[in-house]
This record gives C-alpha cells, structure tokens and sequence, in this order.
C-alpha cells in the first residue's frame, strides 16, 4: 500500500500544520491565570505531591535512557493498521509508506480513547482529593507516554528508539512551555528527518539538562492538579483537566509527528533546516496555481 501523495497535497496540510504552530505562540487564559500565583501554590502544596512529582521527573529520565516500564507493544497497533487497510502483514516501514490520511486517523482514534481513558481515571482519583492526588500523578504520566508513542508508531517511527523517546520527551515540553521555548523547541525537532541525523545528536545534548526544562512540566501539573486536591469536587476538576491534559499531548503528537512525516516526503524538493524555506516553497506553489 504505497500511495503517497502530491506536493501540493502535502504542501497544504503542511500549510495547517505551520498554522497550528503559529496558534501556540498564545496562552489560554485559562493558562495565563493559572501561571500567575505558582509561587503561592509551590507553597500550599503539600509535600508528598511534591515528592511524588519528584519521582515521576527521576522515571521519565529513566524512561529517555531506558524506556523504562512506560514501553508499549507495538502489535496492537499494528492490528489497528492491518484491520484498516487489509493489509496481513504490517510493520513500520509498510506504515511509513502509507498515506497521511490513513495515519491521521488512526492516530486520532487514539488519542480519543486515550482521553477518555484519562478523564476516567481522573474521576476515579479525584473522590478522595490529596489522597488519590498522588496515585494519578504517576497514571497521567504513563497515559501521557503512552499516547505519545502510539502516536509515532502510527506515523511510522519506532519508539523503541532512544531518538524517538528524546522526540516524545520534547513533545511533551512542548505542550508545558511558554511562547519562547515553544518556538526553541520546534527549532530543535527540524533536525528529526533523514536529512538532519547529525542534528540530532545535538539535540540529544541538549536534552541533557531536561531536569531543568522539564520542570515546566511540573509547575504546569502542579497548578492544574490543584484544584483536584478538594474531595468530590476533585472528581469534576480532575476528569476535566486529565481530559484537557491528554488532549493537548493528542494534538502536539500529532501535528508534530505529521509533520515530521511530510518533511520527510517533500525532502528531495526542498531544505528542512528552518520553516522559512517552507513557508516561501508553499507561497512559490500558489504563484504558480499548483497549490
């Protein structure tokens, strides 16, 4: 099943894609108002939160360099692409030559399920408030990763490996940074294509200080989960900020891994280094009516 598509195909849901990205460069007020009293919050929030935070920070270093206990079965998703396409036997390179269409929604079955999943759960932990706060860490965590690498398998890339996790990582950033580190971080992912192998080992250095960066993350769930910690009400805020968690981590996988796999397609045309060169490819293919 090799059907790949035009370049003006590719160019317009690249087009999106660039869209997409240049929405992210504004804040919610939801999440402006969020950010504001960290510092009141860092305070207020109890101590076995904040230890229990700590651990899941020390598994996700565990989970770059190892995979740790977060790995998935790849044959599930190979199941879902063979009952879509008919296809008997299926692996990742047939995957990677399948049209976008077919990947796009897969993995948007995906991260529907994945959310509903995470609302549940959400739910569940949030009755007992700061009791059941601390065992929901570690879950949305896990739901987070787990998402993220089902996703790349549904766009082709393999998960097992150690670039692929420092991707999922990244994407995971992503969705916690401000304006500036989102746009530093889509700089860093340019590197992930066939084109820029030796980028990626700068960008595997960079990651080195993730503890520093990824603590972001953690003052992104810190404030969110707070309003978890009230009992009963806990199971509203909780199944409702599980669901927008997943959410955002299902739509960055997504948008980000399709566009790495449409970089990877339109490469013998054009440089990946920065999206200048993208933005002015879209604009020539409209002058000239083929987009």
């Amino acid at each position: 099943m090799n059907s790949h598509e035009s370049k003006s195909e590719l160019l317009s849901e690249l087009e999106i894609i660039h869209k997409w990205e240049k929405d992210q460069n504004g804040l919610w007020f939801w999440e402006k108002l969020g950010r504001l009293p960290f510092k009141l919050l860092d305070r207020i929030t109890p101590q076995i939160v904040h230890n229990k935070l700590g651990v899941a920070l020390d598994e996700l270093g565990s989970y770059i360099h190892s995979g740790g206990r977060y790995l998935i079965s790849e044959k599930e998703m190979f199941k879902r692409f063979s009952k879509k396409t008919g296809e008997e036997e299926v692996d990742l390179s047939l995957i990677s030559e399948m049209p976008i269409s077919v990947m796009d929604e897969i993995s948007e079955n995906i991260a529907t399920s994945r959310k509903r999943m995470a609302m549940t759960q959400g739910a569940t932990t949030g009755i007992g408030g700061i009791f059941t706060l601390t065992i929901d860490i570690p879950l949305i965590l896990g739901i987070s990763l787990k998402t993220l690498q089902e996703i790349s398998i549904s766009y082709g890339y393999d998960p097992n490996d150690k670039q692929e996790r420092i991707f999922i990582v990244k994407c995971l950033q992503f969705v916690s940074s401000d304006i500036v580190g989102k746009q530093s971080i889509l700089k860093e992912l340019s590197a992930y294509t066939s084109q820029g192998v030796v980028k990626k080992e700068e960008t595997l250095s960079q990651l080195q200080g993730w503890r520093e960066v990824m603590m972001s993350y953690r003052d992104n769930f810190g404030w969110k989960k707070l309003f978890q910690m009230i009992p009963i009400a806990g199971m509203i805020f909780g199944s409702l900020i599980n669901k927008s968690m997943i959410n955002e981590i299902g739509e960055t996988g997504r948008m980000l891994y399709k566009k790495r796999r449409i970089m990877e397609r339109l490469e013998p045309v054009e440089s990946v280094e920065t999206m200048e060169p993208v933005e002015k490819l879209i604009i020539d293919e409209k002058n000239n009516g083929s987009v």
